[in-house]
């Protein structure tokens, strides 16, 4: 595995395939950010847990993936839209529910990763990381 410079991409990419792989869990090289996102997809139930593990070398992020009886992933689609190349940020007051409500979107903001409801509520913007649902 070369360099790469979006390892928030890299994590969304590393959970779509362990989906499609039908795997239980998958390990991710860990960071706040990611650990940040982990949290809030366990918190709305999109994963079933997480946890950091300390390999003396580097922190992982181990993601427990959740399905539904009939082995269909909690996860619909994950996808980044702020990008390196093109950061994508957007204003309290244009933050809109993402698929009626039914998914999220994540932002990086002052005040730390939230989802766009956390964001609606605390009336700020920020960079919008990935959507999910």
């Amino acid at each position: 595995m070369g360099k790469y410079n979006d390892p928030i991409a890299d994590m969304l990419t590393r959970i779509r395939n362990a989906i499609k792989a039908g795997h239980l869990k998958v390990d991710i090289p860990s960071s706040k950010m990611k650990a940040a996102i982990a949290r809030i997809l366990k918190d709305e139930g999109y994963i079933k847990n997480y946890k950091v593990i300390d390999d003396k070398k580097q922190r992982i992020l181990r993601v427990y993936l959740k399905y539904t009886p009939d082995n269909a992933s909690a996860i619909y689609s994950l996808s980044r839209i702020s990008k390196p190349g093109r950061r994508i940020y957007v204003q309290a007051e244009s933050l809109r529910p993402v698929y009626n409500n039914i998914g999220i979107r994540i932002l990086s903001t002052s005040k730390g990763i939230v989802t766009n409801k956390a964001a609606k509520q605390l009336n700020i913007g920020g960079e919008v990381l990935c959507e999910i649902s």
